[in-house]
């Protein structure tokens, strides 16, 4: 076995109940959704009881995902499975960070609250939402929003498959405009146009806090959605990546492609969901990906790694 690589889920992947197998089999999972409720009440229960139109709201989706994130990642600490390197798709890298050292717990919950707040205002403000569009390459999507006024490729996730951000007037031509084309446009679970220009104000309002927030430079490669390589050491670089992460394109097929070329063999998702590990296994079709949800994927992880869970 080679390098193993923990991988946070992002955003779209919630669902209800998410969260709660963790809190009872770990100590260390619960522990993060205890340190999540000093700070957010009931940041626990939105996770384990909230509908899913309650949780699909930014302001509620992200607090609660990167809780599920961290959550997972430090079942499987407390197991004994420690990654090389991680990395976290959009919302999963503030989780990945945090995993990595580089914010305190309690920092980078505080972070991920103010971001979705600045998000979710900036969804307001510019009505928009996002589209996976299958079955075209990427030359052909990027020509399609050419198209349109507020039409943007945003998280390239792997071969044949582009995410778009899209404003609300516009989203369902381009979306007919793809079937004409021969691709297929599936709408997402998210309630803003991330990763586009639509997130501006939001980049700029957490440019002038993220000092208050104490971000530092990782313990350990934290591969960032904006360049595909580790975050740097420099502290004011990292807030720079951090911050720009919500406005420009999530580069998901060239990190993965970039983490293999740098010896990393096995990936585990962690948090909701399995979005992460079907698009690793379309982009790196000889690794191992394993996944960390609740506990029967803790269990189904540990074996294949060789190891028993904790009482």
């Amino acid at each position: 076995m080679g390098k193993i690589a923990f991988l946070f889920a992002g955003q779209g992947a919630q669902y209800t109940g998410m969260g709660k197998e963790l809190c009872e089999i770990s100590t260390a999972a619960a522990q993060v959704f205890q340190n999540a409720d000093q700070l957010r009440p009931s940041t626990s229960q939105q996770c384990f009881t909230a509908s899913e139109e309650e949780l699909a709201q930014t302001c509620n989706t992200q607090p609660c995902v990167y809780c599920v994130d961290l959550a997972a990642a430090r079942a499987l600490e407390q197991n004994g499975v420690r990654p090389d390197a991680v990395a976290g798709f959009s919302l999963g890298e503030v989780a990945a960070l945090c995993f990595a050292g580089a914010f305190e717990e309690k920092d980078g919950f505080s972070f991920v609250c103010r971001r979705a707040q600045v998000m979710d205002n900036a969804a307001h403000q510019h009505p928009a939402g996002m589209a996976a569009v299958l079955k075209l390459d990427n030359e052909t999507v990027e020509k399609l929003c050419q198209e349109f006024v507020k039409v943007y490729p945003v998280n390239y996730n792997c071969p044949g498959q582009l995410v778009v951000s899209g404003s609300s007037c516009e989203l369902e031509s381009f979306c007919a405009r793809v079937k004409e084309c021969g691709g297929k446009a599936v709408p997402l679970k998210v309630s803003g146009g991330f990763h586009s220009p639509f997130m501006d104000s939001a980049e700029q309002q957490l440019k002038q806090e993220i000092a208050q927030f104490h971000l530092h430079a990782p313990s350990m490669p934290v591969y960032a959605n904006r360049t595909a390589q580790p975050y740097p050491q420099n502290v004011e670089e990292c807030q720079m990546l951090l911050t720009e992460q919500i406005t420009h394109p999530v580069q998901w097929e060239t990190t993965i492609r970039r983490m293999v070329e740098d010896g990393f063999d096995t990936f585990i998702e962690v948090g909701p969901g399995k979005t992460l590990s079907g698009l690793v296994k379309k982009i790196a079709k000889d690794a191992t990906i394993l996944r960390v949800q609740d506990g029967e994927t803790l269990t189904q992880t540990l074996e294949a790694l060789g190891k028993t869970a904790e009482e």
